[in-house]
């Protein structure tokens, strides 16, 4: 949804990210939806500054364009901690940043995770693609667990690896639509292990070795959702309830891939709105 300039000035910076947010039809969305309203204020603004730095890279026609408008968030960024935010986002997010710890270097940590989809569309082993989930995923469930009421320093780690499980399970939906675009995020090692050529992943084509390999990613992601609710002390179990929330959408997201034989080069897999509600209320009223 695009919303024209004369639009953008007669909108709040509140009005302007809760667009931004529900206008995604993320799952993230409906694990907001039962925060109280000062956490749900700072959350909804700091996906928008998310979606609004990962927007520039989902819809580039130029990588010289997408790499100015990058470097202008960057700078945008330093203003705005400087006291001089320009953008709707950084308005809206910059009076809740210092209640929830939100820094500086969070948020140019995801723009770098941003910026590295411009230069990269390979990764060679799983530790390089670990350091870019890190960037877009990990920082970002740290950021949330604050916002969310953490309270234990050991919840940092179940959010990095939460995030690390949610960003995983995104690249196995978006393996044929990454593909349209030139891009490979399954290791390229893994790639060799299974005998999965890289043109056959471009190509969308389907085989036995395909399947195999999605298998492998499927279960790695399962054992990070695992050792992320390892990680998660039992004090701040409550508080964190949007993320357990996030975790079971993703879940069961994955587990209707692994069903669906991982059918995903030709197709987006989702789940409906009203089956993302129904399980992030389950989690919120019964804790599962």
């Amino acid at each position: 949804m695009t919303i024209s300039g004369n639009d953008n000035h007669r909108m709040t910076p509140e009005q302007y990210v809760q667009q931004k947010a529900a206008a995604s039809g993320s799952s993230f969305y409906y694990a907001f939806l039962f925060l109280p309203r000062p956490r749900r204020a700072a959350i909804t603004a700091f996906y928008a500054f998310c979606r609004e730095v990962d927007d520039v890279v989902d819809d580039m026609v130029d990588p010289s364009v997408a790499a100015t408008k990058l470097a202008w968030w960057q700078a945008e960024v330093g203003k705005a901690f400087g006291g001089n935010p320009s953008h709707p986002v950084m308005k809206a997010l910059m009076p809740l940043a210092g209640d929830y710890g939100i820094g500086q270097r969070h948020l140019h940590a995801i723009i770098e995770g941003c910026q590295m989809d411009l230069a990269q569309t390979r990764y060679l082993d799983f530790a390089a693609l670990q350091r870019y989930c890190h960037l877009v995923a990990g920082v970002v469930g740290e950021v949330a667990a604050r916002i969310f009421g953490q309270t234990q320093p050991q919840t940092t780690a179940y959010a990095h690896t939460l995030g690390q499980a949610l960003q995983l399970t995104n690249i196995i939906r978006d393996v044929g639509e990454d593909a349209l675009r030139g891009r490979i995020y399954l290791p390229v090692n893994e790639l060799q292990q299974f005998d999965v050529k890289a043109h056959e992943v471009l190509k969308r084509s389907y085989s036995d070795r395909f399947t195999a390999l999605m298998t492998f990613q499927a279960a790695r992601a399962h054992q990070l959702y695992n050792d992320a609710f390892a990680m998660l002390p039992a004090a701040d179990r409550r508080a964190q309830k949007p993320g357990l929330m996030m975790a079971s959408i993703y879940r069961t997201l994955l587990r209707e891939i692994e069903r669906d034989n991982f059918q995903v080069l030709h197709q987006r897999v989702s789940l409906t709105p009203l089956r993302k509600f129904w399980l992030a209320w389950r989690v919120q009223a019964l804790g599962i």
